[in-house]
């Protein structure tokens, strides 16, 4: 893994700049971002979200963490939610690990206040977020659960989370798992909410297994038509989260005998000991050795994780291809950018609605060409990680609007980049690099016209115009 000079900011993009080093892998940058929360992050010639932050919650007897960031607030208000209305199963604390940085209430804030002292000095973000229960400076004015604490130790944090579920930009996933190594509990499970996959030449890596290899946990994978703003301001969305329980957790026994203190491990028809071995997204068994969770905890199954996640505002579907769920989140980047260069020709509905349909078409296929043992199709055509997520970033998203105003403009997407983007890069595009070198590689470019045909123009190759020549495979 390649690793990234980062500046981190204390504020927006004229604060003050310190410099650290964190292990960043290659491949496709979370893109679904629900509010931004606590601090941001830059890296020198790569796209980066603000960073995230870890949150945790209590699962039956232990607490159950959930890794958190920065650009996405939603999903931890959601759980704050959840674990307080479900004390059943959670514990109602949730914490909240927050990069922590001094800053003063604004002016504007409904907070602010002449005399007090909140106000009129800098105080630690955490602070000022657990003093409020509303993140005063990036998403202000969005009240935070009550039970939703800032933690800014990472280490505390995790301990004694059962589950972890992590929403940061994918640079920072070796090194945040590198601190977390020896701080968590060994049967944790994980979720990512991190969009997309990494690219390169040799392979395509999800996020949520290099997540579980780093960890020594299983992880699955959370993505969908989830905008930032609106998650956050509860308006209505869907997401679907792919969860496969490992053997070990989805064949937990009905215990023959109990004790006042609960089962005996002796009660149980099967010795789940013996059950550590589970598939990854290649249909290989993985090389992670799985931690049986104690018999006194809740299965961590598809109950348990819609019940963490599912609100009237924000419904949830849990299925099991953790492979086409996070495949969705990096393909469609690309079908955006095509979306957004016929737009820019003004050919209308019709031809982007073209782009689309055979764009989500050579989704379905790359997944199933390269992830044959577990994706299924129904992912990219029924839920709203694979259609739904389609249509919303070929409608507003950032991919779309900057291809769209390169052509318009009559300039090239990197200087779009440049001017609209803050310093940021588009995922669609790297990711359009990547997978035509992957293709390349296996001799495949020719059975994705679309998908190839995008890095073409991407790289001057052929024309806009092109595209619908392109599209049928036809030669430029």
């Amino acid at each position: 893994m390649p690793v990234a000079r980062v500046q981190s900011r204390s504020g927006l993009p004229d604060g003050p700049v310190s410099t650290r080093e964190c292990v960043a892998p290659s491949g496709e940058d979370q893109i679904m971002s629900c509010s931004i929360e606590v601090s941001q992050y830059f890296i020198r010639g790569r796209d980066c979200e603000p960073a995230d932050v870890e949150m945790a919650v209590g699962l039956g007897p232990c607490r159950l963490k959930l890794g958190k960031s920065t650009s996405q607030l939603g999903d931890s208000e959601i759980v704050a939610e959840n674990a307080k209305e479900h004390p059943d199963l959670f514990e109602e604390e949730v914490q909240m690990w927050v990069y922590e940085e001094e800053i003063t209430v604004p002016k504007t804030s409904k907070h602010y206040d002449a005399g007090s002292k909140f106000s009129t000095q800098s105080h630690k973000l955490t602070k000022l977020i657990n003093h409020f229960h509303e993140n005063v400076k990036y998403l202000p004015d969005i009240p935070l659960p009550t039970n939703l604490i800032a933690n800014p130790s990472l280490e505390d944090s995790v301990h004694d989370s059962t589950i972890l579920i992590f929403n940061l930009p994918h640079q920072f996933i070796g090194g945040l798992c590198d601190q977390m190594k020896g701080h968590i509990l060994p049967y944790a499970r994980g979720i990512s909410c991190i969009k997309g996959v990494s690219v390169d030449s040799e392979d395509v890596r999800l996020f949520s297994e290099s997540i579980g290899d780093k960890l020594g946990i299983y992880c699955g994978a959370l993505s969908g038509a989830n905008i930032a703003n609106e998650v956050a301001q509860e308006k209505f969305s869907e997401t679907t989260i792919a969860y496969d329980p490992p053997p070990m957790d989805s064949r937990n026994p009905t215990p023959k005998a109990t004790t006042p203190q609960g089962p005996t491990p002796s009660s149980s028809h099967l010795d789940l000991t013996a059950i550590n071995g589970h598939k990854d997204s290649k249909g290989k068994t993985s090389k992670v050795k799985l931690i049986v969770p104690p018999p006194d905890l809740p299965p961590i199954d598809h109950d348990i994780i819609k019940t963490l996640f599912h609100r009237p505002y924000f419904h949830v579907q849990v299925v099991s291809d953790v492979a086409g769920v996070s495949l969705g989140g990096a393909l469609k980047n690309i079908v955006a950018i095509a979306t957004g260069f016929v737009a820019g020709l003004g050919w209308g509905d019709n031809a982007k609605a073209a782009v689309m349909r055979v764009g989500l078409l050579e989704m379905v296929k790359f997944g199933k060409m390269f992830f044959s043992n577990n994706v299924q199709t129904k992912t990219f055509t029924e839920e709203s990680a694979g259609v739904a997520d389609l249509i919303t970033s070929c409608s507003g998203g950032r991919n779309y609007r900057c291809a769209k105003m390169s052509v318009e403009r009559k300039v090239s997407i990197q200087e779009v980049e440049k001017e609209e983007l803050n310093g940021q890069m588009l995922q669609g595009t790297s990711t359009a690099e990547d997978v035509y070198h992957f293709l390349k590689a296996r001799g495949k470019v020719d059975e994705f016209p679309l998908l190839v045909g995008t890095y073409r123009i991407l790289q001057g190759e052929v024309r806009v115009e092109d595209l619908p020549d392109l599209m049928e495979g036809k030669k430029k």
